[in-house]
């Protein structure tokens, strides 16, 4: 697990990682999960944020980074929760599930879509 400042530095974090993952010495993985919260505030930073961070995870996908996006964009702490929670949203766990489905497709469509 990597912690970033803030929802804007997930994509480069991620960036780095699959550049690192290119040296004998690093680890390279196979999928990413990107978990983060913006709340809305009283300024229109919450929509370049919440735009930007989900527009750099959606790059990356393009160009083949496999990343679950579980980054919440919403109006108060209680919504986040409640779309966290397990028990309710449980975003984290779909975010989760969509990175296993892409990898298992990535592999699928290495072999053909028949295999």
């Amino acid at each position: 697990m990597v912690t970033v400042p803030g929802a804007l530095e997930i994509p480069p974090t991620i960036a780095l990682a699959e550049e690192a993952g290119r040296y004998p010495t690093a680890p390279r993985y196979d999928g990413y999960v990107a978990l983060g919260c913006v709340i809305r505030g009283e300024t229109y930073h919450f929509e370049i944020v919440s735009d930007q961070s989900a527009a750099g995870i959606m790059a990356l996908g393009t160009r083949g980074v496999i990343i679950g996006n579980g980054v919440l964009t919403v109006e108060d702490e209680d919504q986040a929760w409640a779309r966290a929670r397990r028990s309710e949203g449980d975003k984290g766990g779909g975010a989760a599930r969509a990175c296993m489905d892409l990898i298992a497709l990535k592999k699928r469509l290495r072999v053909g879509l028949g295999g």
